[in-house]
């Protein structure tokens, strides 16, 4: 269980990663960006989904999304 929930937060990171260089790349309305943005919706819903059947802390994943927050303007001041 733990594995699963570290695995998709795996996932969940490597895509944020992928989205914010395609933002930085090639801006935050291109194609690949937005697939990637909904790609990486589809994790985290997943993951929600898949802690709030196990009873799983949510701590990681509200990182997760506070270094998102804290990342995306400093990428938007780039591109």
């Amino acid at each position: 269980m733990q594995y699963d929930c570290r695995e998709k937060l795996n996932e969940i990171r490597k895509m944020r990663e992928k989205m914010i260089e395609s933002a930085q790349e090639k801006g935050f309305t291109s194609d690949d960006t937005i697939r990637y943005s909904q790609e990486l919706d589809q994790l985290i819903y997943e993951y929600q989904c898949y802690s709030k059947r196990t009873g799983q802390q949510q701590d990681e994943i509200r990182i997760a999304f506070k270094q998102m927050i804290m990342i995306l303007p400093q990428a938007q001041m780039l591109v």
